[in-house]
């Protein structure tokens, strides 16, 4: 799962948008980590971090976690 970036609900703004990106004033992907001011290899680790967590238990534990978070979820 990517996340794109924000773009703007205003038509006039998303325009302009659209033409710095086409223009090159603006540059049209995410920033890396180092630009962010996260560690690179810290950074790599939580996007791994769900599938390792849930390639490590059973289905019946998983299943016991989901089902807890959705009576949490719904409890509300």
């Amino acid at each position: 799962m990517t996340k794109h970036p924000k773009r703007p609900r205003d038509f006039s703004q998303a325009a302009k948008l659209v033409v710095d990106i086409a223009s090159g004033q603006v540059e049209d992907r995410e920033p890396t980590p180092e630009e962010r001011g996260i560690d690179p290899a810290a950074s790599a680790m939580g996007r791994k971090g769900g599938p390792a967590r849930a390639a490590g238990m059973t289905p019946e534990r998983r299943a016991e976690i989901a089902k807890k978070a959705a009576q949490k979820r719904w409890s509300r």
